[in-house]
């Protein structure tokens, strides 16, 4: 309906949209717009983000955004110029890390369904094609992420201003969460936020070995509506974390990175990719986003079963 709109990411709620709908979606670096910083919840997750059809449009709109007086403390590296002009300039090759490891994988079983890898192989042929480097990225992950990121994920349901007696209008994940919010303690709290801290130093010293780290930008193709209506709210939360197991660290660690689209399915549906790039590198992002942008044209469906 509209060119370009701002969303907001605190798990991935600009990059999932943007790739189950065949839109650019750009979650900036924490502390790079303004508002929604990066510094307003708990955990530091949240950021304020483009979503668009082009690369260009994205970067444009980012524009716009970070052009507001900055009052944060934290806050990320000023471009050498216009994220408009990285786009539209698309330079540079770089080392790519691929990687299809998941935090949320010792947990759950994470597995990618036919369209997710078919896109994700697209993308690394893609970017092979545009002359960069990509190899594979040997990565671990704390295993004590996903306990830790539920637990701060979800502490702010513990003061939601519920009016009394309308907790029963709570879906089940909610409620499940919120119950489990009240029950924890200051220090169960103050543990989950440093062993995410601790997450953040260990996977950003993994992924500076290259220059971008490059995974699927879902695990699935978009759900059904009522997919994740469940009368259990576990069932729900694992179901959320299969579908999307590589959004939420990025968020964890205040990364910048772009979900762009690479196929779309024989039943129409948009799947994609996601790049990590380095702090304060949204630039590079788009230039490499907009390189590949012809290789996922109108005309370039890449059917896949």
């Amino acid at each position: 309906m509209i060119p370009f709109a701002p969303g907001s990411d605190g798990g991935g709620s600009v990059r999932i949209p943007a790739s189950a709908t065949g839109l650019i979606g750009l979650k900036p670096n924490r502390g790079r717009i303004p508002s929604l910083s990066g510094q307003a919840d708990l955990g530091q997750f949240v950021v304020a983000g483009p979503l668009a059809r082009t690369t260009a449009d994205a970067a444009l709109l980012l524009d716009a955004m970070v052009d507001a007086p900055n009052f944060r403390a934290t806050s990320a590296v000023p471009p050498s110029s216009s994220f408009l002009d990285a786009a539209l300039q698309a330079e540079g090759t770089f080392r790519i890390g691929a990687s299809t490891l998941s935090p949320f994988a010792s947990a759950f079983d994470i597995a990618l369904d036919p369209a997710a890898r078919a896109a994700y192989e697209k993308g690394i042929e893609a970017l092979i094609a545009a002359g960069h480097d990509v190899v594979e990225a040997s990565i671990t992950y704390d295993s004590r992420y996903h306990q830790a990121f539920q637990t701060v994920w979800t502490a702010a349901l513990a003061t939601a201003p519920i009016p009394p007696g309308n907790e029963r209008l709570l879906t089940p994940l909610a409620a499940t969460m919120r119950e489990r919010a009240l029950s924890r303690s200051a220090a169960d709290l103050v543990a989950a936020i440093d062993i995410l801290r601790q997450f953040e130093q260990e996977t950003i010293t993994q992924y500076s070995a290259h220059d971008f780290i490059l995974t699927p930008a879902l695990g699935q193709t978009p759900r059904p509506i009522g997919w994740y209506t469940s009368e259990d709210g576990d069932t729900d939360y694992l179901r959320q974390c299969q579908y999307s197991p590589f959004t939420s660290m990025v968020n964890v660690c205040g990364l910048p990175a772009i979900a762009l689209p690479t196929l779309t399915t024989e039943a129409g549906l948009s799947m994609g990719i996601q790049l990590i790039g380095r702090p304060s590198g949204e630039a590079q992002l788009l230039s490499v986003a907009a390189q590949l942008e012809s290789a996922w044209g109108p005309d370039d469906t890449g059917l896949v079963e």
